[in-house]
């Protein structure tokens, strides 16, 4: 069985959970260790999937402003527990913390490999999505 809940993670738990989910290769290298413990307290929404004994199954991390949008910033579950209908879950609980389907619209970046998730979920690709990004930016997964 697993529970989902809203829970602020520490960034040391967020890390050993990256290092068990394809998220890890989201992050820039810089200044990561710094960087996790902002998003962290900083995300409007934070939920965790955990099972019977209390171990870190999924994380959702959004940003929203309650009236129009959510923006997922993480969603990541564990690769031991793919394809339990815990991303679907985990989405559903934060749009419903949002707002509601009829209020609010959701955004993310997806990963190329995570797009057939989120297409089963009703998403479709947006055209308009603008970027601003001069960040440095060096690839690498947590491990």
């Amino acid at each position: 069985m697993i529970r989902i809940a809203s829970e602020r993670l520490s960034p040391e738990a967020y890390v050993d959970f990256l290092k068990r989910t394809d998220l890890g290769a989201q992050y820039p290298r810089e200044r990561f260790e710094a960087r996790i413990p902002r998003l962290l307290q900083n995300a409007s929404i934070s939920l965790t999937a955990r099972d019977a004994d209390g171990q870190l199954m999924g994380v959702l991390l959004g940003l929203t402003d309650f009236a129009y949008w959510l923006y997922v910033t993480d969603l990541g579950v564990d690769r031991s527990c793919l394809r339990q209908g815990i991303g679907r879950r985990l989405m559903r609980r934060a749009l419903e913390l949002a707002g509601g389907e009829k209020d609010i619209a959701v955004y993310l970046i997806a990963h190329e490999g995570a797009v057939p998730f989120y297409e089963k979920l009703g998403m479709k690709r947006a055209d308009d999505v603008m970027q601003y990004n001069h960040i440095e930016w060096t690839e690498f997964t947590v491990e």
